[in-house]
C-alpha cells in the first residue's frame, strides 16, 4: 500500500524470535541445579572446579576421597567443586548403591549429602586440622523422587558456622535438573580424638567423614 500523504507508512511487526528448546546451559552457582560444566576456569570466592586441576592434583584427591574410605570408593563418589563456603559431589547411579528393589538406596544418597556437606562444613568454618575434630551431629533427608540418568550430584553450602557448630543445607539432583533430595546438616567442632580402630590409613587430622 503507497504510503497516504502527512500519515507515515505503518511498519511491518518484526517477527518473534523462536523459543529455545531443550536444557538450558549449566548453571554457574554451585547450589544451582545440573552439573557444574568441565573445562570453566575458577569461579569467585575461591572455587575450583577439580576438572581444571593438573591430572595429578585431580588423582591426589580422587585418591583422598575414596582409597582411605572404602564406602567412599564402592559408590564412585567424585568431587566436583570446591569453595570457600560450598561443596559439590558426584556419585554415579550404579548397582554397588542399589537396593533389593533395584533403585538407587536411600543410605547412598545420605552418604553422598554427608560428604559433600561435611566437606562444605569444614572449608566454611573455623576447624583446624591437628588441633580439633570435625564430626557430624545431625542429618535430615528428605527423599523427594527417584533419579533420572546415569549421576546424582550433591550441593552443600554453610548457613552458619558458630564456634563450636556448624549448619549446611545440600540438596541432590540428577542430569536433568531434577531435586531428588534435599537435606539439613550439622557438624561439631570438638577436641581432637584418636580413631575407634587403629588402622594404617586412619588420619586423626581430617573431618570425619
Amino acid at each position: 500500500m503507497a504510503e497516504q500523504a502527512g500519515m507515515p507508512q505503518e511498519r511491518p511487526a518484526a517477527p518473534e524470535q523462536p523459543q529455545q528448546t531443550g536444557r538450558a546451559g549449566p548453571p554457574e552457582h554451585p547450589t544451582a541445579s545440573g552439573p557444574p560444566e568441565p573445562g570453566r576456569s575458577p569461579g569467585p570466592g575461591g572455587t575450583v572446579r577439580i576438572v581444571d586441576l593438573p591430572e595429578s592434583d585431580q588423582k591426589s584427591m580422587r585418591t583422598a576421597l575414596r582409597h582411605d574410605t572404602p564406602l567412599h570408593d564402592l559408590l564412585g563418589l567424585e568431587m566436583v567443586e570446591m569453595g570457600e563456603d560450598h561443596a559439590v559431589l558426584s556419585m554415579p547411579i550404579r548397582p554397588q548403591a542399589f537396593n533389593s528393589t533395584g533403585n538407587l538406596h536411600g543410605g547412598a544418597i545420605a552418604t553422598l549429602i554427608d560428604v559433600a556437606a561435611g566437606t562444605a562444613a569444614a572449608r566454611g568454618s573455623g576447624f583446624e586440622p591437628g588441633r580439633q575434630s570435625l564430626v557430624t551431629a545431625d542429618l535430615h533427608v528428605r527423599y523427594l523422587g527417584r533419579p533420572h540418568g546415569d549421576a546424582v550430584y550433591a550441593r552443600a553450602r554453610v548457613l552458619k558456622a558458630g564456634r563450636q557448630l556448624i549448619v549446611v543445607e545440600c540438596r541432590v539432583t540428577d542430569v536433568e535438573d531434577r531435586v531428588i533430595a534435599a537435606a539439613d546438616f550439622s557438624m561439631m567442632i570438638v577436641p581432637l580424638r584418636k580413631p575407634l580402630r587403629p588402622v594404617a590409613s586412619a588420619k586423626d587430622t581430617d573431618p570425619d567423614l
